[in-house]
């Protein structure tokens, strides 16, 4: 595969709004027909956006992460499904960055600027909680080492070439495993069967003895062992996703109102569009809308500061600034798809038109991770100045 190479910024948005126009076209028929989206994912991994945080001394853009965030809420507003599947991707590019060998980065940076995907197999299934992961990475008598394990909501990885499996080594602590797509003893099943975001493939990784070499496992326990990003880099994206799901609900319900709604005949006016009160409820939703996206600016602009300056308090404000962002994104996200219908009459419930298909979304991806414990870790920030703990989910 070869893949275009972005310069900087502003050509990764540029690019990003081309793609998510592209997308938006064929969104509701790839939704309702449970079509995956294989060509559009080739169609991204071409466009170089995949590759745009490999850093510039490797050849890449290393976009801000203000910049990152756009991309993703471009893509949202486009295809809330789509525009999940690389969040994973750019969560373990970031791992790389962090605890990368020199040689490792070396090769996957490559790899990435080649147009490769990174999928996940990082969630499990019926253990106690998120953080109880159980696969398992034992040492092989050559140095290499042996996967064992079942992951679930594995976003990605059917289209991914490189699936980044979590799993804990001998002394319990947490290692990712860059392994091939391809690699013996590991099946992607297409087992996802969601309300929403139903074509993310988000199905089942099985890790029967997958041989992986040394030099494919990186320490991701020490990411936590210091002020990091890696938590708050990952909750932008799903914040951006949020805020474009709200944003293309938006657009399309005014586009609804303007193209096919009739006017309710105590309003006087010739058209649905004319109607004070749908002016009303749609200026509120705007504003929320407009809320969130500024929300996630800042959030974004607090990460690109912490990358500046990285310490404890940059990096527990960065999380916290994120953790804002993601929660208003995410309550804006369904309260304007919800709302859709309400501005745009009985019509809209048609199965046919699938306008619901933007509550389906933000209703599935918002249940990633639970929005209350983001408050109460902003509540306490607020409080006393407590910082926020250091894991992947904040």
């Amino acid at each position: 595969m070869t893949a275009h190479v972005i310069a900087d910024d502003a050509e990764a948005v540029a690019v990003a709004a081309v793609l998510a126009d592209a997308f938006r076209a064929g969104a509701s028929a790839r939704d309702s027909e449970r079509r995956l989206p294989r060509e559009e994912l080739d169609r991204l991994s071409a466009s170089g956006l995949l590759a745009v945080t490999v850093p510039a001394g490797h050849g890449g853009a290393d976009v801000r992460a203000e910049t990152l965030a756009e991309i993703f809420r471009l893509l949202g507003s486009a295809d809330g499904s789509l525009a999940q599947i690389p969040q994973s991707h750019f969560a373990y590019v970031n791992v790389i960055r962090r605890q990368g060998t020199p040689e490792q980065q070396k090769f996957f940076f490559a790899e990435l600027l080649a147009g490769r995907r990174f999928g996940n197999a990082q969630s499990e299934a019926g253990t106690r909680h998120v953080q109880d992961i159980r696969t398992r990475l034992e040492p092989a008598p050559d140095g290499s080492y042996l996967l064992t394990g079942v992951k679930h909501y594995s976003t990605g990885a059917l289209f991914a070439d490189w699936i980044p499996v979590l799993a804990r080594a001998e002394d319990d602590e947490l290692h990712v495993a860059y392994v091939p797509r391809d690699a013996p003893g590991l099946t992607v099943i297409d087992d996802w069967d969601g309300l929403g975001q139903r074509t993310t493939a988000s199905g089942t990784v099985r890790l029967d003895g997958v041989s992986v070499p040394a030099d494919r496992v990186l320490p991701h326990h020490l990411t936590f062992r210091g002020p990091q990003l890696h938590g708050a880099v990952a909750q932008l994206l799903h914040a951006a996703v949020d805020a474009g799901i709200a944003a293309g609900a938006l657009a399309e319900a005014a586009e609804f109102v303007r193209t096919k709604s009739r006017p309710w005949f105590e309003s006087g006016v010739e058209t649905a569009a004319e109607d004070p009160l749908l002016i009303q409820q749609f200026g509120e939703l705007a504003l929320r809308v407009r809320a969130s996206e500024a929300l996630l600016r800042e959030a974004a602009r607090a990460v690109d500061a912490a990358r500046a300056d990285l310490t404890d308090d940059s990096a527990a404000e960065a999380s916290v600034a994120v953790a804002a962002a993601k929660v208003e994104a995410g309550r804006t996200a369904v309260e304007v798809a919800g709302a859709l219908f309400e501005v745009s009459g009985t019509r809209s419930a048609l199965t046919s038109l699938n306008l619901h298909r933007h509550w389906r979304d933000a209703r599935t991806h918002t249940l990633h991770d639970p929005s209350r414990w983001k408050i109460q870790h902003i509540g306490r920030y607020a409080l006393d100045g407590t910082r926020p703990p250091r894991h992947g989910l904040l």
